[in-house]
């Protein structure tokens, strides 16, 4: 079967992402928010700081610390969560500070803590990514000085296809076949600053996972980079 000949589930490309939309400024208490939306998935970020971090010997007098938690709001799916953090909660915080970290100048806040709070408000898969791109935007949003925006996005494959930003209905397919599921994050230069593999794949697959990532980079950067040019005073 040729990539034009495999159909999805949804009627999506291969390559193609849900639609997306995000918006910074919506958390008024915060230095720094953001929503990013990959179809029903939607995250939420707020960054407080950089302040003081307490206690005074979890300090770092070289640099600032990156201080992530992620967390799902018990509604965010049919089956209510339990509230409060989980090893899956606690594991997508560490990836989401190892993605961001690489562009974010925390020599420039040596003793203090940014500290990064991401909601999923709902969760359609591809849950971190979104968070990722939420928490990136805020970051920016918020004036942290970084070297350059993390674009997050997921590759799957479905019978031996591989496809861009995975559903949960496609996901639980993915699951009956053994399931493949690759998250990466890159900045805008390509660099990849986060990327996790979770089933098998070849070298070959790899390459192509990785040529997808790249191509949906560019299109999930330009929706960051709209929002954030939307703010009043940012220059067009």
């Amino acid at each position: 079967m040729t990539n034009k000949e495999f159909k999805r589930p949804d009627g999506r490309k291969i390559d193609e992402i849900r639609p997306m939309s995000a918006k910074v400024g919506v958390v008024p208490n915060a230095d720094g928010s953001a929503i990013f939306k990959f179809g029903e998935t939607i995250a939420i970020a707020a960054v407080y700081g950089p302040r003081k971090m307490h206690p005074q010997h979890s300090q770092n007098p070289e640099k600032g610390t990156l201080r992530c938690n992620y967390n799902m709001i018990s509604f965010s799916v049919t089956d209510r969560i339990r509230p409060g953090p989980s090893r899956r909660s606690t594991e997508i915080s560490k990836i989401t500070e190892w993605a961001l970290e690489p562009v974010v100048m925390l020599e420039k806040y040596a003793n203090m803590v940014v500290d990064v709070h991401i909601n999923i408000l709902q969760a359609n898969a591809s849950t971190r990514c979104a968070g990722i791109n939420a928490a990136a935007m805020a970051l920016a949003h918020a004036g942290i000085p970084m070297k350059d925006m993390v674009s997050s996005v997921s590759i799957g494959k479905l019978d031996k296809q591989l496809v861009v930003d995975v559903n949960k209905y496609e996901e639980d397919w993915e699951e009956g076949e053994g399931a493949t599921d690759i998250p990466i994050s890159l900045t805008s230069n390509e660099e990849i600053t986060h990327f996790q593999l979770d089933g098998k794949i070849t070298k070959e697959e790899l390459k192509k996972a990785l040529k997808l990532a790249k191509k949906a980079r560019k299109e999930i950067y330009e929706v960051q980079k709209k929002a954030l040019k939307e703010l009043p005073g940012v220059e067009k």
